[in-house]
């Protein structure tokens, strides 16, 4: 009988099935993690928790670590070690954390003094660390800009670190399939921050919602793979978990000679292209979600509110609240305009900024660079631009910047030219706004306060953060310059190479090498160390309900990334809604409702707007609620990180669509009256056992809860598929395994056995001097 024909997927559907190791009846997951970002914010817990189970790092050769949140980007021409280098306690203490423990868990490690450090999202690209059709993840939501090569990429919340770090895998369910369809031809001056600008301010900052988007059409085949990066980047700020586009050549011919990639023209190379063209959506795949968009409607594109959503043409003027029909719209709105010190009405070419920032995860790649330089050459910054600064996405995109002069331009222009790092995007360094500052920056989100406390931001292009510095206000670069259009970047951006052992003590200290023995940092396989952590069971839950209605409330509002700096899991409780809770003077706010009796001891949230926890992966904002003491949040929806990231932490959110239940439960909330929640019958009750609603709850999700079980001694019984699954991917896939410097050592000196993992020992971080440009292949 012939057997039927095979259902057309999906680009996700393809990377997604192929990395499954296990699957339950209830549709969870068990997906294997190719590649593990790891930085200094989101890590030091996860590591934590290893040690204190027992636990080591499965595979070494799939990690990746460097420094990029906290560092400073000042000059580095004197630099010796991090501990003198970084001035602030709490971000030095996380930065010499990460150091400690990659020498504790042998994994490489790109830190200060080497030229490959940078941000994650940039190093790993460039290295050719980030592949097509692999799974990539890391500490951080950003992750999503590697799927701009055909990779599943994502963020993820602290406790999923761990886990990854342990199992190399994830337990997950599958997303739901959104294609974004950009045709036609791209108008002069329009780059790619302003299609994703103008894809969010179509779809809003939900859009994406419980989906991954595929990107497609001729508009983004006639990217490049910067521009891409960007688009995918900006993907979790329209609520998807990822964004993906299908490789092509572009994508083939930026990897060729990457560090980490294939040998150009072996034959490993040639099977991995086979593979990679393999993996492009099939005719007749089926989407959930389609949205089409036409490129001669995108215009250069810049927000002005508090939200990604909130974007209008350079050309527009500052909505009011008028210009919205739905009730939470016109809140948002009027928070917005008073947040940012706007007029509606107001064109927005005539609004000033004090500061400019170029640089992100976003737009901080050598092409960005490019294209800014040509708008600035020759001119000068506006007299009333307090600060302009260009900040490079890694030490090899500063240095090919040099090699180009384009460091020269920006700083005779009167920027600032400055060392790798994320810098003024999210401000957890010193470069940030002052309360009231207004900044043209090229980042990725202008939640309140993620420049700086009360600062003000403004996303747009780098082009157009050029153009703002000139003029000194948001500005249309087409009035500077008749081709604002970027320059394709090379593909062969000339990336530091990894040589041989530090020469001596000295200089082991200034880079951060990695451990000095001789024996393997494989780790052992098995079940859980006797004692290892689990949870408090989650069975019946009854207390007092603090009811907010508020609609896309973010983790910035959730928790300040200036409360981030912390190796501990605990003691955040009483940074909670810092931002609505306190006042500028610190005085708490009386309005606020955590503020008020009887809900200072709330053991529940009820949040009657949609989207709650969008932004960050950052795992710190559910240790927020926890700590308050807050162990349950009811929603009519959830960003689909926050969402899991709660149930890592023995946390319940409870997902209520209907409206006149939600209303009836808040209503209990606002008289003060305690409400009961039971999970195993998932029902909620009022204070008199009087049923309220009902809720669902996934089959495993809830069995965890309800038995206190520990996701990493679950995963790590299941270490023989695990094992057979790895096997069979040496076998299919063998660049995956450690190469270049993850794999330069071999314990028994020959080559391992067909099907056998590859050992390998962490490799030392580059020994070159700043600016010392490595070309010889014998060098790596």
């Amino acid at each position: 009988m012939p057997s039927a024909a095979k259902q057309p997927q999906t680009l996700y559907d393809k990377v997604f099935n192929d990395h499954i190791v296990n699957q339950q009846e209830d549709g969870t997951v068990l997906l294997y993690i190719d590649r593990h970002l790891v930085h200094e914010v989101t890590s030091p817990q996860a590591f934590e928790g290893l040690e204190n189970a027992g636990r080591k790092v499965r595979r070494p050769d799939c990690t990746l670590a460097t420094t990029d949140h906290n560092v400073p980007t000042t000059p580095r021409k004197n630099f010796k070690n991090v501990a003198d280098f970084v001035k602030e306690d709490d971000s030095r203490l996380q930065c010499t954390t990460l150091e400690e423990n990659v020498k504790k868990f042998g994994l490489t490690y790109f830190g200060l003094g080497s030229a490959n450090q940078g941000i994650v999202h940039i190093i790993g690209p460039e290295q050719g660390f980030t592949l097509p059709g692999t799974t990539v993840v890391c500490g951080d939501s950003h992750t999503s800009t590697h799927g701009a090569f055909g990779s599943l990429a994502f963020g993820i919340g602290t406790s999923e670190v761990e886990h990854v770090l342990a199992t190399q895998c994830l337990l997950t369910k599958k997303s739901k399939n959104m294609r974004i369809q950009v045709d036609g031809r791209l108008a002069s001056g329009v780059s790619s921050k302003d299609i994703i600008l103008h894809i969010i301010g179509v779809i809003g900052t939900a859009g994406g919602t419980g989906a991954v988007i595929e990107f497609c059409g001729s508009a983004i085949r006639g990217l490049s793979m910067e521009a891409r990066m960007s688009i995918c980047n900006m993907s979790v700020e329209a609520g998807a978990r990822a964004g993906m586009m299908a490789p092509d050549q572009n994508t083939f011919d930026y990897l060729r000679g990457r560090p980490l990639a294939p040998v150009p023209d072996s034959a490993e190379w040639k099977k991995a292209v086979a593979y990679w063209s393999s993996l492009a959506s099939d005719p007749g795949a089926k989407y959930d979600i389609e949205v089409f968009v036409d490129a001669k409607d995108i215009t250069p594109t810049i927000s002005w509110g508090t939200s990604p959503q909130d974007v209008v043409p350079i050309t527009g003027v500052v909505p009011s609240p008028d210009d919205f029909s739905d009730k939470a719209k016109k809140e948002s709105c009027v928070r917005a305009l008073e947040y940012m010190g706007l007029t509606a009405g107001t064109k927005m070419e005539d609004i000033e900024v004090d500061k400019v920032f170029i640089g992100s995860c976003t737009n901080a790649r050598i092409e960005d660079l490019r294209a800014s330089a040509k708008i600035v050459e020759g001119k000068k910054v506006a007299s009333n631009v307090m600060r302009a600064m260009v900040v490079p996405g890694s030490g090899n995109v500063k240095n090919q910047a040099e090699k180009e002069g384009l460091d020269k331009i920006f700083i005779d222009a009167g920027f600032e030219w400055r060392e790798a790092g994320c810098s003024m995007c999210l401000g957890m360094n010193p470069d940030i706004l002052s309360p009231r500052e207004r900044c043209a920056s090229t980042s990725n989100r202008n939640f309140e306060g993620r420049q700086g406390a009360f600062g003000r931001t403004h996303l747009m292009s780098p082009v157009m953060a050029a153009a703002a510095a000139i003029v000194g206000k948001l500005a249309d670069v087409r009035k500077l310059t008749d081709d604002a259009t970027p320059q394709k970047a090379s593909p062969t951006l000339e990336v530091s190479e990894h040589v041989d052992e530090p020469s001596d003590s000295e200089d082991l200290e200034r880079i951060m090498d990695l451990p000095q023995d001789d024996n393997p940092k494989m780790a052992g396989h098995g079940l859980p160390a006797k004692g290892s952590p689990g949870f408090p069971k989650f069975t019946t839950l009854k207390g007092i309900a603090a009811p907010l209605d508020r609609a896309n409330v973010d983790t910035d509002a959730i928790i300040p990334k200036q409360f981030l700096k912390t190796i501990k899991r605990t003691g955040l409780g009483k940074a909670l809604f810092d931002p609505l809770r306190f006042n500028e003077d610190r005085s708490e706010n009386p309005n606020f409702v955590l503020n008020q009796e009887p809900y200072r001891k709330s053991k529940i949230l009820v949040v009657t707007g949609p989207n709650f926890g969008c932004g960050s992966s950052r795992e710190h904002a559910p240790w927020a609620l926890l700590d308050f003491g807050i162990k349950c949040v009811i929603a009519p929806s959830y960003a689909d990180i926050f969402f899991n990231n709660t149930f890592k932490n023995g946390m319940l959110p409870i997902i209520m669509p209907d409206e006149s239940a939600l209303n009836a439960i808040a209503e209990k909330a606002k008289a003060g009256e305690e409400i009961e929640v039971d999970l195993p019958n998932q029902v909620i009750k009022d204070a008199q056992g009087n049923k309220l609603a009902d809720f669902d709850v996934e089959e495993f999700r809830k069995h965890c809860l309800v038995e206190g079980l520990d996701d990493i001694g679950l995963t790590m019984q299941m270490d023989e598929k695990i094992s057979k699954f790895e096997d069979r991917r040496t076998l299919d896939t063998p660049w995956l395994d450690g190469s270049g410097y993850l794999a330069k050592w071999r314990k028994t000196g020959k080559k391992n056995a067909p099907g056998q993992p590859v050992k390998v020992e962490p490799a030392p971080v580059p020994k070159t001097n700043r600016g010392q440009e490595l070309t010889d292949p014998n060098d790596w």
